[in-house]
């Protein structure tokens, strides 16, 4: 099977990765850090807020059943875009909103989504896009948290 990567931050990453594990196609999940400059970071170095990582998602999906542009879309309407460093009641640098692509077609069909999506906020959208960097796997505890504790979700907004 020929699968592709993406990775998302959009708050706190229990809430982001039981959205995305859901989708037909979307072959497995990992929440984990990245954007940082900390090397081997650990939740409470990120909550911190002073590592420079994003609580994110990295996906790993079948193209053939579902589409790095669908994907986006998810991205967009599963949380504020327009609230720097913040999500909900979630606050910090480590809650950011970003897309991290994995190559320059992911880096154009980011760009491209992000202009559409504008169109649909009042507010100016702040989410960053960077290129992948190192995804450091956070903790067992935190993959599939919710679940694990049979919960919907983590936050209201």
């Amino acid at each position: 099977m020929n699968t592709q990567k993406a990775t998302f931050a959009a708050g706190c990453f229990w809430h982001v990765e039981e959205t995305f594990r859901k989708i037909k196609g979307v072959v497995k999940t990992q929440v984990g850090y990245i954007g940082g400059n900390f090397k081997n970071p650990s939740y409470e170095d990120v909550c911190s807020d002073s590592t420079g990582h994003a609580e994110a998602i990295e996906i790993e999906f079948n193209p053939n059943l579902v589409s790095y542009d669908e994907l986006l879309d998810v991205f967009w309407k599963s949380h504020n875009p327009t609230t720097l460093n913040r999500q909900g009641l979630d606050i910090g640098s480590q809650y950011r909103s970003a897309i991290f692509y994995h190559s320059e077609e992911q880096k154009k069909k980011a760009i491209a989504s992000m202009q559409e999506s504008q169109k649909k906020f009042s507010n100016k959208i702040v989410t960053e896009i960077k290129p992948a960097a190192k995804f450091y796997h956070a903790e067992e505890y935190h993959q599939r948290y919710l679940e694990k504790k049979g919960l919907k979700t983590c936050r209201a907004f």
